[in-house]
């Protein structure tokens, strides 16, 4: 599977990519916001990463940016089975490609996969002291659940709060809206 937008290139991760990988994932600022990667971050990570197999309906795609000539390998974004069964998104960008915009532009390419899929709904939440991702959420359409609860980061060797959000895909049955429901008791 794969995604191309103006600036990026979306594909499954080839073993070649192990070098490339492990210098974009091993910062400690990467890791410690996602929830699955382990810090320090080496070359067999990158590796064992590059082996997993791939199901159709969880892509975990290598994110390439196109500057000029150069491509290089700037991030990872995923669909995964998420706690309750559903789908969830997950993305990293590495330090140096932050502010681009790039964590919007490979997020929004792979929901566009998510919704050629045919998956109706997709989740995805963010340490509460991450919320540049929230803001990456809100541009995509992600609505918050109001729900914040505990997620495990295998970086920091902790469960830490987290924020949950939601996204419905276009045609699909609208999401009760939680905040503006009347009150259950007067």
């Amino acid at each position: 599977m794969f995604a191309r937008t103006e600036r990026l290139t979306l594909r499954p991760g080839w073993a070649e990519d192990a070098p490339q990988l492990a210098r974009a994932a091993g910062h400690e600022a990467v890791a410690r916001n996602t929830s699955r990667m382990p810090w320090p971050y080496a070359l067999g990570d990158a590796e064992a990463f590059l082996r997993t197999p791939q199901a159709p309906r969880t892509p975990a795609l290598l994110v390439f940016a196109h500057e000029g000539d150069d491509i290089r390998l700037v991030g990872g974004a995923g669909l995964h089975r998420g706690d309750e069964g559903g789908h969830e998104l997950g993305y990293w960008i590495t330090p140096d490609a932050w502010g681009r915009g790039y964590a919007t532009e490979a997020a929004r390419a792979l929901l566009a996969i998510a919704d050629t899929l045919g998956i109706p709904e997709v989740s995805a939440r963010h340490f509460l002291d991450n919320p540049a991702s929230g803001r990456v959420l809100r541009k995509l359409d992600f609505r918050p659940t109001g729900e914040q609860a505990l997620a495990h980061c295998r970086a920091r060797g902790s469960d830490l709060p987290a924020v949950h959000y939601t996204r419905r895909r276009a045609g699909s049955p609208a999401l009760p809206d939680r905040f503006d429901a009347p009150p259950l008791a007067a």
